[in-house]
């Protein structure tokens, strides 16, 4: 039974389930934002800014798309809403420095979340190297607490495996670690804590790791994306993660951002892609493809044979590993890419509302507005009409359902994007082409 408190803590501009009806309330409106600014696209014009938090507002998360080395040894890769990290050569040996820190990251307009990462982003920057190459990683301590850095999936010598207490002390605040090895293996790999993983894990700090072969015409490619897979509990209204979560997340990300801020995948037609994915949340992941069957070309642990390969459209990514899928983009259009489980296509949301679909609930909003003034009863015919209602929510909230196509809401959020395919891209063009047009007579038509 909901208690009397339990039932205008609910009130506040949320989802509210009570008294046997599904509803949305615009009580304390003064102190809430209209939802439908964070409908905007992430570089939409005049989307709202998220509120100015402690030590300032994170700036919008950009795909960063990396130089290609003057020797020619590999193409970079593109990791959505982030960017790899630059580096120097000492000796021969390729260094990178790394900065463990607090880091503020918008989801998406209107949503800035209080996380941990390296070098003022979460994931942290994608670390690029070349198959054989001697690598000098520096991981400075900004974090309150202290940390290590373990290379999921890297066969290192053991001093190096980055697990606290077992194969190195930990590196305390203030202070900076070294670790030094070689990779003979190409793939794709992440890095992360073993110290306190629970909260630093859960506060957003980890990243991934590219090893190109030494061979940049081995396994050539024309586009390669990298996407990390997150988990969060960021209750509406607030701004920092729950780390003692294990089940019930709200906030499903790509390279910690949610649709409509998640940037798209642009594609040349005929390119043959790849897409490199990490989980480190806290469940698996089917991440499904539209209009393409792609092939599972490699894992953590290298390269699947051609001989064990398949079509797929669907590719589970377990928790703990990584996944590249392949494909030549030879159709044209915008086509979904995105988390098959549906709640992880959407964004925050009450876990326990009951199902109104079909109970009729005339006169609910006067008999409940008269305790929780602007009360609206929803529900009884699906929840399609909240991603084109503009409901004030609670400061530093996004809607459940966002984002806006050609032809209306497009009622997603969490772990959705679009993978573009156009005709007469430039090579290096990355930008956003703009929604497709489809040709005539290939459409959908409403009779």
């Amino acid at each position: 039974m909901t208690s009397r408190r339990d039932f205008f803590s609910r009130g506040a501009g949320i989802l509210t389930a009570t008294a046997g009806a599904v509803g949305l309330t615009r009580s304390a409106a003064a102190q809430q934002a209209p939802a439908q600014a964070a409908h905007a696209a992430a570089k939409g014009p005049g989307a709202r800014r998220a509120p100015q938090l402690a030590g300032g507002t994170a700036p919008t998360a950009r795909t960063v798309v990396p130089p290609a080395p003057a020797d020619g040894s590999y193409r970079p890769v593109v990791t959505l809403n982030a960017s790899s990290l630059p580096y120097t050569i000492s000796a021969g040996v390729k260094e990178f420095r790394l900065v463990a820190q607090p880091v503020k990251r918008e989801f998406a307009p209107g949503m800035v979340v209080n996380c941990w990462g390296y070098n003022a982003q979460t994931p942290g920057p994608t670390i690029e190297m070349v198959q054989g190459e001697r690598v000098r990683i520096f991981v400075k301590n900004e974090l309150p607490e202290w940390t290590t850095v373990h290379w999921h999936g890297m066969l290192v010598p053991n001093g190096m495996d980055g697990v606290g207490g077992l194969t190195q002390p930990q590196i305390p605040p203030g202070k900076t670690g070294v670790y030094e090895f070689a990779i003979d293996e190409p793939g794709t790999y992440m890095y992360h804590p073993h110290a306190d993983e629970m909260v630093q894990m859960a506060m957003g700090l980890m990243g991934m790791v590219v090893v190109h072969p030494k061979d940049p015409t081995e396994r050539a490619i024309d586009r390669d994306f990298a996407i990390m897979l997150h988990s969060w509990d960021v209750k509406p209204g607030t701004a920092t993660p729950n780390v003692a979560q294990m089940l019930d997340f709200d906030m499903w990300t790509f390279n910690s951002r949610v649709f409509p801020g998640i940037d798209p995948l642009p594609v040349r037609l005929g390119d043959r892609v790849r897409v490199r994915i990490g989980n480190l949340s806290m469940t698996s992941h089917p991440i499904h493809l539209h209009g393409y069957h792609f092939h599972q070309t490699a894992t953590d642990g290298g390269r699947i044979p051609d001989s064990a390969q398949w079509p797929m459209t669907t590719v589970n990514v377990p928790v703990g590993a990584t996944v590249d899928i392949e494909f030549v983009a030879d159709r044209p259009g915008d086509w979904a890419f995105h988390c098959h489980k549906s709640h992880h296509a959407m964004n925050a949301m009450s876990h326990d509302i009951p199902n109104m679909i079909g109970v009729n609930q005339a006169g609910m909003d006067k008999r409940i507005g008269g305790l929780v003034p602007g009360y609206m009863a929803m529900g009884s015919t699906g929840m399609a009409e909240m991603a084109k209602m503009a409901m004030p929510l609670p400061r530093n909230t996004l809607p459940m359902m966002a984002g806006k196509g050609p032809f209306g809401p497009l009622e997603m959020g969490g772990m959705f994007t679009v993978v573009k395919v156009r005709e007469g891209l430039a090579p290096g063009d990355y930008r956003d082409p703009g929604w497709y047009r489809q040709p005539t007579g290939t459409a959908m038509r409403l009779l």
